[in-house]
């Protein structure tokens, strides 16, 4: 299939414009407020440690602090519960494990 050279020259002239009309894309920074980790198991758990050590790790490397929740209770149902109603601005975040996984399985999940 052959353009006509007058074709050819119009796409050409519209590609070359394209980005100079469209406004420039920039990535905000994340996070921009205090992050919530959220548990379900109880404080001093190994999960808790691990996760504490997590956090103390994105705090230094993102710059906002990383605040861990312990939310024990309903085989960690209840934590996830609360992250399911919290804003989605990106700022509560989950911490899971198999406990979920089998919930979800056995059909026990209040989240169904």
């Amino acid at each position: 299939m052959k353009i006509p050279r007058r074709r050819f020259l119009r796409l050409a002239a519209g590609a070359a414009t394209l980005p100079a009309l469209s406004p420039g894309a920039s990535a905000q920074t994340y996070p921009t407020a205090p992050v919530r980790l959220v548990l379900g198991f109880q404080p001093g758990a190994q999960v808790t440690s691990f996760a504490r050590i997590v956090g103390q790790w994105l705090q230094n490397r993102l710059g906002q602090p990383f605040v861990i929740e312990n939310r024990p209770g309903g085989g960690s149902n209840t934590a996830a519960e609360m992250v399911v109603r919290a804003p989605p601005d990106g700022h509560t975040l989950y911490w899971t494990t198999s406990a979920n996984a089998i919930a979800r399985s056995t059909k026990t999940s209040i989240l169904i």
